[in-house]
Formats: structure tokens, sequence, C-alpha cells
């Protein structure tokens, strides 16, 4: 087992395989690794570049059509049979030569994660640097994850840690979060060296933030909401209830002092509000039905040990 899987995304890279190869072995040279490049339904010829490295410390994994980055990472993280996993970007953004700092500062703080800071990003401001730091301020603020650059790729994890998460949809963004949820809360940042683009062209464009917000209310729920999803729908549901039911008492007093309370606005409020109630009820007792049967089914615990230890002198 190598003591370390590099884990690279690429898609349409075909002109940045060879310089981006040549840097992880320069970068890598003396560690014991290997890796692994993603290919997520090329159309150019990426794939051929990479069968064309003579380095047998390199995988190529081909997905069958193009997935996402969520689910290429997730296909490396799946292949990785390091101690420790990394991952960074295909576009030579990314500096394959701050692997090695980064890795050291994971041993030596012992941490579960450590996440890169692209210090000098060299992006456009209006449509990349603008966007994340707000996307970046939102997400710090409702999760209490205090990461500064959640939209760099470049990090590094224990096996353990990263294999205790699945990263599906968009979720790659919020993968501090993830683990963060998983128990692993021992993750630090540093600085690491950003390039601008050379060769191909950036994938990204402002819809993408419109779908982080949305992957921002998952997160929210399942951090506070995960292993107790009736709390969330039983306190709107009651809270529901209570306005509908106290409107339909309101109206059946007036009824019975022989008032006309048919065809009222407010009437039909206070109905549609003790509907709602009911059905976020039920909806809260279906959540806790199908989490109780993801935690059972699966012998999954809502809880991560870190460590037993026996105390005291053996006699």
């Amino acid at each position: 087992m190598a003591e370390l899987s590099l884990v690279v995304c690429v898609y349409n890279e075909e002109l940045n395989i060879e310089p981006l190869s040549k840097q992880i072995q320069t970068s890598l040279k003396g560690m014991d690794y290997e890796a692994i490049f993603v290919d997520d339904g090329s159309t150019d010829s990426t794939r051929e570049k990479i069968r064309s490295i003579d380095n047998d410390r390199f995988i190529l994994v081909e997905l069958k059509c193009n997935y996402g980055q969520s689910s290429a990472l997730q296909a490396g993280i799946d292949q990785a049979k390091g101690e420790y996993i990394a991952l960074i970007d295909g576009d030579l953004q990314n500096d394959p030569a701050d692997i090695p700092m980064m890795l050291k500062t994971l041993k030596e703080g012992n941490y579960d994660m450590v996440a890169g800071v692209r210090a000098n990003r060299k992006d456009g401001a209006l449509l990349r640097k603008i966007p994340s730091k707000i996307a970046n301020y939102i997400i710090r603020e409702s999760t209490g994850t205090m990461m500064k650059d959640l939209g760099c790729t470049l990090k590094i994890f224990t096996n353990e840690a990263v294999k205790s998460i699945h990263i599906y949809g968009e979720l790659h963004r919020f993968i501090p979060v993830l683990l963060a949820l998983e128990g692993s809360t021992r993750m630090t940042q540093v600085d690491v060296n950003h390039r601008a683009r050379q060769f191909g062209s950036s994938k990204y464009n402002l819809s993408r933030t419109f779908r982080v917000f949305s992957d921002l209310i998952l997160m929210l729920f399942l951090k506070k909401y995960m292993q107790r999803p009736m709390h969330f729908f039983g306190g709107i549901g009651i809270l529901s209830l209570l306005f509908g039911g106290g409107i339909s008492i309101y109206f059946f007093i007036l009824k019975l002092l022989g008032n006309d309370i048919w065809g009222k606005p407010l009437l039909i409020l206070g109905l549609i509000f003790f509907l709602s109630g009911v059905q976020f009820i039920t909806m809260g007792i279906l959540a806790e039905v199908i989490m109780r049967t993801y935690f059972e089914s699966q012998k999954k615990k809502p809880f991560r040990i870190r460590s037993v230890k026996r105390l005291g002198n053996k006699k």
C-alpha cells in the first residue's frame, strides 16, 4: 500500500496532462505514492494522453460519461489505497509542489484534513473571485466550518477520514462540512500556490453559484437535523397546526354566534395551515423511519469513536 494516493479529476484537459504528470513526478520524487487520474468522460484526447504516461505509479480510471466533479472525486477516492489521500485539479492551477508541505503539516499536527487556501488567486475578479468570496462567507457563517477557501480542490486527508464520507451531486465544495458531520474535526488550512490557467477552458460558470446555495440548504439540514428530522418537520407542523387550529376555532365561535363565515379568505388560510401541519408531521414521522432504516439496516452508528484507551497500570 502506497503512503500517498493522489486523485486527479480531468475533463477535456488534453494539453495539461503531460506537464501535470511531469510536475507530479518531480514534486513527489522519493515518496511512496500512486497518482490516480479519473477521466470524467472526456471527448478530446485526454485519455490517450494519460495512457501515454510511462510510469507504473500512474493509474487511469475511466468513467463512462461526464458525471461531474463530485462523482469523479468519489470514484478516485474509492480506488485510492494510500494511507493519505490528496485531491488536486487537473488544470495546472493547483501546484503539486505544495503536496509534500501539506502532508508534513497533516502528520505533525495529527490532522484529519489539511486544505489549501489560494492566497494569490489567478482568476477573474467578477466571475470567479467575488462570487467565491461571497459563497465562502455565507457557508462559513451558516455551517460554522471556518474554512477560508472551500472552492480550492487541493486538500489532503487521512484515508480513514475521507473514506468516512460520500461525495455526490455537487457536494465537493462541502467536503469539510461532510467531514465535520462524521466527527472529523481536526482540520486546518495552509496557503498554497495558485497559477493562471494556460491550456483549455474553465468549466466554471455563474450557474454553479446558485447550485452552491441549493446544496447549502441540504448541508444545513444534515448538520442540524440528520439524526432528528422530526424536530424540523414536527416543529413546523405543530406551529402550522396551532395557527390553523386557532383560526378554525375563531370562525367556529363566530358561527355559533350566528355569523356567516363561508368563503372568508382567512378561513381558507386556516384550513391550509391546518392541513399543512398534518402533512409536515407526517413527513417528520416518515423521515424518522427512513433514518432508523438507514442506520440500523447498515449497522451504522450515529457517532464515531476516535480512540479507546485503557487507563491505569497493569498489575
